[in-house]
């Protein structure tokens, strides 16, 4: 079965940084796009960044574009979420997903197969 598990949510004021962790229990991530979602409460879910099993796709939502680097670790079977400069905006529950599917289409036509539990993110000062 596979399993999907998000760390490094916190608390954080704003103009600081965070980075979130996304790892698998005997899933090979690598063979999948993986993708950031995010969900504040009274908001739709956004797909904020994703990432094709090859790298050569990387998605990011303009809302995020200069701010936010998704990348990956082949190594250590983990994908990363490097959120720079946060903003109270930013504020809301992280999911990690998996499907074998486009970075662009994980994220705008939510096409998603897998999800984590999430990991929650707060700016606040």
């Amino acid at each position: 079965q596979v399993q999907l598990v998000e760390s490094g949510g916190g608390l954080v004021q704003p103009g600081e940084s965070l980075r979130l962790s996304c790892a698998a229990n005997e899933f090979t991530l690598n063979f999948y796009t993986i993708g950031w979602f995010r969900q504040a409460p009274g908001k739709e879910r956004e797909g904020v960044s994703c990432i094709s099993s090859s790298e050569d796709s990387i998605y990011y939502a303009e809302s995020v574009k200069g701010r936010f680097t998704i990348s990956r670790d082949i190594a250590k079977n983990t994908v990363y979420l490097h959120m720079n400069n946060l903003k109270s905006e930013d504020t809301a529950v992280y999911y990690c997903t998996a499907e074998r599917t486009r970075a662009q289409t994980m994220c705008v036509m939510n096409a998603v197969g897998y999800w984590g539990q999430g990991t929650q993110v707060t700016v606040s000062s």
